[in-house]
């Protein structure tokens, strides 16, 4: 049983109402720890912490000092790799190798990666002419935009937490974290690496809880806090935007997505069919750019369809650090039924079941995790709920399409923007269709695949704002202007 407690000012703390809950494993349903649930007071704590920090150790160092730390916090992460690959399999039940060969690595990564933004992008300056023939120079500073209050999900905890943190601490910020209640583990970890490494305390906080009437909510709400920067469902950041308003502060989102996958007859059929599946299933479907709306061109639909069922069927389920087990479960008993209803709905609007449906036979042991089927649908119209609503479940729907407007059109007839994957080997058309799908990023024969350095976000109710490189330092930076006059 593991005691998680909140990280303030460089201390593990209990919450000050000594009030805990539960964290369950979404392997077997069976208590794994017990989390401190921070009180309105604990968050205050936390934000005078990060503010305190901001103004004196940590803002008085230089960039190439700050730089250095962050460096040795990505080799400290290397350093306890397993003890992160552990945490974070115990807290989201998915297999050990994506832990190991995507998600924890890339954690590591933000850190370096937006250091070396912070050291290396350049700011602008100009030469003025004025009426008295002496000119003026104006140049551009990027300062901190101060304490950052982020807002992290539960289905890829640790990547997607460092994904902010890594370039608000480049930028010269301070940070109040709230992970997801679902996955506090990596969170109470970093806490042990910035304190070995000596990230000045206050920098790094955490507090943990749940959203209304919590810690989500008691950091939105805080004037204390500069920033907001939120990963998660669109009615969430709906609400935290809301909460933005008073002191009018910025946020930055990435939020939901129901995202399409194109398949034209030309493209590599193995390659696309890899790339679908992964799109589709990694992480039991828990990605945010995972696809649940694929349309394949009609001549090789049905091969396709009987090709992605072979490669669901063939999953392997079960506890997460045994070799040769691919296949995990969903992070909640509320989650799983969210995508059992609409495993039901599809049914009920009338949709062919590929395979799946439903929930795998699983032995004794694992009897009560929150397992579910990888499951495939044809037949349904577009009109229908699954394919028009997010489930972030192990699940999509595919259709034939004629024609390359036609599957635009409908690729684009959605409320979200988030991204696609597009399989095709004639280079014209992949350049073509790239610039007309609605959407932040759209990849070409491939999936998932990111350089850290290049814009990220979503259009439409997907998000507002772009994350990575030097778009990054757009809101984790105020750009100031000096002019002096010659």
């Amino acid at each position: 049983m593991h005691q998680i407690e909140n990280f303030i000012n460089g201390s593990f703390l209990p919450a000050s109402s000594g009030v805990r809950f539960d964290k369950r494993s979404p392997v077997d349903n069976s208590v794994i720890a017990s989390i401190a649930e921070a009180t309105r007071a604990d968050v205050d704590a936390a934000v005078k912490a990060a503010r305190a920090a901001l103004h004196g150790e940590w803002g008085s160092l230089s960039q190439d000092q700050r730089v250095e730390l962050l460096y040795g916090v990505a080799d400290e992460i290397t350093r306890r790799f397993d003890d992160f690959v552990a945490a974070e399999m115990e807290d989201t039940g998915q297999p050990e190798h994506v832990m190991k060969h995507v998600f924890i690595p890339r954690g590591a990564a933000n850190f370096k990666v937006f250091a070396d933004v912070i050291k290396n992008v350049p700011t602008e300056s100009f030469m003025l002419d004025t009426p008295d023939g002496r000119g003026a120079l104006n140049y551009a500073l990027r300062v901190p935009k101060g304490v950052i209050g982020v807002i992290s999900p539960w289905n890829a905890p640790f990547l997607l937490m460092t994904w902010k943190v890594g370039p608000a601490l480049a930028c010269g910020n301070t940070v109040v974290l709230k992970p997801s209640e679902e996955t506090p583990f990596t969170a109470a970890l970093l806490g042990e690496v910035m304190n070995k490494v000596g990230i000045p305390k206050g920098v790094y906080n955490v507090v943990n809880g749940f959203g209304p009437a919590s810690a989500g909510e008691f950091v939105t709400q805080h004037q204390g806090v500069d920033a907001i920067t939120f990963t998660g469902e669109t009615s969430t950041g709906t609400a935290i935007m809301k909460a933005a308003a008073e002191g009018t502060r910025d946020v930055s989102f990435e939020m939901g997505g129901k995202n399409a996958g194109i398949v034209f007859a030309d493209a590599d059929f193995d390659d696309a069919v890899n790339g679908i599946f992964r799109s589709a299933f990694l992480n039991t479907g828990q990605v945010c750019l995972g696809t649940e709306r694929v349309y394949v061109e009609r001549p090789v639909f049905d091969q396709f369809v009987a090709a992605l069922k072979e490669k669901a069927e063939a999953v392997q389920f079960g506890r997460p650090e045994i070799n040769g087990n691919n296949y995990g479960p969903l992070i909640s008993r509320e989650h799983q039924h969210k995508v059992l209803s609409y495993y039901q709905k599809a049914v009920a609007e009338g949709a062919t079941v590929v395979t799946g449906g439903g929930v795998p036979e699983m032995p004794a042991d694992l009897a009560e995790g929150n397992w579910v089927q990888p499951t495939i649908w044809t037949g349904l119209p577009e009109t229908a709920s699954v394919v028009r609503e997010e489930i972030f479940g192990p699940c999509c729907h595919i259709s034939p399409f004629d024609s390359e407007d036609e599957v635009v059109a409908k690729a684009n007839d959605n409320e979200y923007g988030l991204s696609t994957t597009l399989w095709t080997t004639n280079l014209t058309r992949a350049h073509r269709m790239a610039g007309r799908i609605d959407v932040g990023i759209t990849w070409i024969n491939s999936w998932f695949l990111r350089d850290l350095r290049t814009a990220f976000g979503g259009s439409k109710q997907s998000g507002i704002g772009r994350e990575g490189g030097v778009h990054s330092l757009e809101f984790y930076t105020e750009l100031r202007n000096v002019c002096i006059k010659l």
